[in-house]
Parts: structure tokens; sequence; C-alpha cells
């Protein structure tokens, strides 16, 4: 099977090379300068779970003249148009696409581009940065991908994936019901990148000052989305995640306030405001998953701002 990584940053890179590592086909589609940092360095794994050095194939979108096999899209979600553009040129009859993206948004996209038939569910879990060299820095002791049909049969082509996968290093897994875990992960996602950026801190910050209300009541409002949507989070998921959210002792926080404090742009649109998309009516404007998207808004307005004018 011939593999396709849109990608080669940290999660990209991280799956894709452990997939390389293994003995599989791989190729990575990369922009310009990327490419120039990979092929100077190689693709770097700093890693728990054993360092790994490679010399990765690498690929640019006007280079692509073949079909590929599958398809791993592992981009920022507000990147997935242009993405698509590259990789188009790769998508045959019988490529499968895998996307490990946040949110929802990107399945309807793929789909209007590409034809559903070719679009699995998937997502990752992982916690891993580019460093200033371009080393994949691996900070916890997560890496899975889980993947699979939308409609919940267990097809061969998943079964194929599932085997490859099975011969990489990082954790895999086949799931018969993609899209709940997707919307989960959403729900989770979305209430700790909401609290954690509107409150500059970490889960046991907040925690910590007395905010563990605050941040299950926004969570509260992620799932009754989900549930207006057909996929209410379970008990042994809702309790997990509660959990989680009064530990005085955690110091998770979410990716998009590391970007935030790096100045970096943030999926806020595909994270926060594509979920308020799907709410029920009757979510007023105090809500507080409404006062995140104003908050974030606020925050890409003046990145903006400061873009347009430096």
């Amino acid at each position: 099977m011939r593999i396709l990584v849109v990608g080669a940053g940290a999660v990209g890179g991280y799956f894709g090379g452990r997939l390389a590592e293994a003995g599989c086909d791989v190729t990575f589609l990369v922009r310009e300068r990327r490419a120039a940092q990979l092929s100077r360095t190689g693709l770097a794994i700093r890693s728990s779970f054993g360092d790994a050095l490679l010399r990765p194939n690498l690929t640019k979108a006007e280079e692509i003249k073949e079909q590929y096999d599958l398809v791993l899209l592992s981009c920022k979600a507000y990147d997935l148009e242009s993405a698509m553009d590259s990789f188009a040129a790769a998508v045959g009859p019988r490529t499968v696409i895998l996307p490990v993206l946040n949110g929802m948004r990107h399945l309807e996209c793929l789909d209007a581009r590409f034809g559903a038939d070719k679009v699995l569910g998937g997502l990752c879990q992982i916690v891993a940065t580019l460093d200033a060299s371009g080393t994949i820095l691996h900070m916890n002791d997560s890496h899975l991908i889980v993947f699979g049909e939308r409609d919940g049969t267990r097809s061969e082509r998943v079964e194929t994936i599932s085997a490859l996968m099975a011969a990489a290093v990082f954790g895999s897994r086949a799931s018969e019901t993609i899209l709940q875990d997707m919307w989960e992960k959403w729900v989770f996602l979305a209430t700790l990148a909401g609290i954690t950026c509107l409150m500059r801190a970490s889960l046991g910050d907040i925690a910590a000052a007395g905010g563990a209300e605050i941040s299950q009541a926004l969570f509260r409002e992620c799932c009754l989305i989900a549930e207006h949507n057909g996929h209410g989070p379970g008990p042994k998921f809702t309790k997990r995640i509660e959990g989680m959210l009064q530990a005085t002792d955690s110091s998770m926080t979410a990716s998009m306030l590391r970007d935030i404090e790096r100045g970096g742009p943030i999926e806020v649109d595909q994270v926060i405001v594509d979920l308020l998309r799907r709410a029920p009516e009757g979510m007023g404007p105090t809500a507080l998953l409404r006062i995140v998207q104003v908050h974030l808004r606020a925050y890409e307005t003046r990145r903006l701002r400061g873009q347009a004018t430096a």
C-alpha cells in the first residue's frame, strides 16, 4: 500500500515517520521550506517510545504524477482547502483518505471534493510539537490513531489499514463507532481549548482557583450540542472528563493555547464556531461557549490586524 502523508509537522511527521520506520511505503507531501529542512536534517523523532532518524521520501504538489492507496491527512483544520488542492492529483478511484483533523466540518469538505466513499472517519491522540530545528518532540504517553467507516461497517480497506498500522510503534484501533468517537473528542477538545484559552491557565490551575464548576458548565454545553446532533457522550466518557476538570494537579492545556502564546493562527472556526453552528435553539448570547467564541475571534482579529500593519 502506497501512503501519502500530507504534511510532515508534529502529527503527520510522527505517525508517518513511525509507518516509514516500520517499513511501509510512505511519501510526505511537504512545502518548500519543510522539504529543504528535511533534506538537510532528516526526519527526527524524540519520544519515550524510542527515537528515530529517517531519510523520508518527499514530494511537492506539482510533482505528484501517480495515485496513492492511502492519504493520511493531518494538517491544521484551517489549512484544509489548500491541502486538498495540494493532494488532489494523488486521489484515484481506489484511494482512501484518512483525516485526523479536529472537529467535523472537514468531513463535509472532503466529501464535496472527493466523494464520501473515499473518506474514512478518524482521529488521533497525541501531544507533539516541532522544536526550532524541526525535530518532532513527542511529549506524552499517548500516540493513538482511531479510524473506521462512517457507516459502522468493518470493510476490507479498514482491515488492510489496521494490519498495516499494527506494525508501527504507535497505537491504532479500527472503530465501528468512529463518528461517536470523533464527537466525543470534539466535545472534550472544545471544552479544553475553551476554558484554558479563556483563563490562560492549565486545568489544574483553574480547578485550584475554584473554577472547576465553570469548566464543567462549559463541558455540559458542549455535551448538549453533541446530544442535539445524535452523538451525546456516554456516561463513562462523561465521568472521566468531569474528573479531569476537577483535578487540581493537572498540567493539561490545549494546543490552541500554545498557539496563542506564540502568536499563531488558531482553529477557532473549526473547533468552536462550527460546534456552535450545530447548537439547538435557545443557547443564548451569554452561553459560555459563545463567550469563548468572542474571546478567540477577538484574538484572531487582533493577530490579523497586527500582520496587516507590520
